[in-house]
This record gives structure tokens, sequence and C-alpha cells, in this order.
């Protein structure tokens, strides 16, 4: 898998391949402190990579061998998305029996908890909601119609919409994603 996809990678030189010592370092060997989110396909730890880049990198569950195609496509497609509120995929590591994703750093949190904390001094007007909202359907938008193979999240939730530090949205958790070819969208 490794080779097949740094083949596929070189030739849009957007998508890093990380070894598995870089992944323990920037994760302090996966601590536990480190998780920032859990879902049905895997674990997410904040690491900082020796360069002081602050990442999310993204353990994944278990995956089938018959779905290493797939994998290798949805690395390929989503290191080429580049929409400023989809969160950037930025590179991979496939020495693990199952694949680590290195996604940016967005620091402020899930909508979820934006919206769920107000009682803990979180001030949530409705022009910031409708400003998400519009940020949410622009990447929604790009995602569906307008990238070069449409993607198709299949898992929009406020749980997996994140908030940078001026409360602007990323979409994220592309776990469960269907790439649908231009030519087969309806």
């Amino acid at each position: 898998m490794r080779e097949q996809l740094s083949t596929r990678i070189d030739s849009s030189k957007t998508t890093t391949i990380f070894n598995l010592e870089q992944h323990k370092k920037a994760t302090n060997s996966f601590d536990e402190s480190l998780i920032i989110g859990k879902g049905g396909y895997g674990t997410i730890f904040k690491g900082v990579l020796l360069n002081n880049k602050v990442v999310a990198i993204k353990k994944s569950k278990i995956v089938d061998q018959s779905h290493v195609e797939q994998f290798i496509n949805e690395v390929i497609i989503l290191s080429q998305i580049n929409h400023r509120n989809v969160v950037k995929l930025l590179g991979c590591c496939l020495e693990t029996k199952v694949p680590l994703l290195v996604y940016e750093f967005v620091n402020n949190g899930t909508l979820f908890y934006y919206l769920h904390n107000q009682g803990h001094g979180v001030n949530v007007s409705w022009k910031t909601r409708l400003r998400i909202a519009i940020k949410v359907v622009a990447a929604l938008s790009y995602l569906h119609s307008e990238a070069s193979i449409h993607i198709i999240h299949r898992d929009v939730k406020t749980a997996n919409i994140l908030l940078n530090d001026n409360y602007t949205a990323k979409v994220s958790n592309f776990g469960a994603l269907r790439l649908v070819p231009n030519n087969k969208l309806r």
C-alpha cells in the first residue's frame, strides 16, 4: 500500500508521507492526555511535529484489506481538496496496521461544544450562528458539486464541524465519505 500511495501522491506533491517515529514523537507515544476526539472511525490526537507545527493525528480503527484501494483513493482526493472551510489533510503514515492521517489542527473545538456550552460563558449570537452555517454550506456545496470528483460527506453534524480562532467553520471527519464521479451524480 505504501508504494502505491507514494507513487500516486508524488504526482500531486500535496501530501506528506510521515513515518511512525514522527507520529510517536508528535503525540508522546499516543499519550491519552492528547486525545482531542473519538469517533466511529478512529481516535484523534493533538500532536506537534518537529517543525513545531500543531496537527491533529487520526489513528483509524482496523481497516479491512479489501478497502485498501478505497483508502488510497480517499487520501489522494482529500489531499487535493483546498477549501478554507474544509479541514486540510496534510499527510499520512502507512507503517502501522491501521493508517494514521495528519490533518491541520483547528483549535476552538467543535460546533457541538460551542452551541451546547452557553452556560459556561459562551454567547452564541444569531449573527455568528448564521455566519457558521453559511461557511458549512459553502464547504458542502464545494465538495458535493465543485470538486473534480464529487465528495458526499454522509456524516454532517455539529460534532464534525470544527471552529478556528475566529469561529470560522471547517468541515471535518470524512470517514464515511462517498466519491461520486461527475457523470454519475444526479
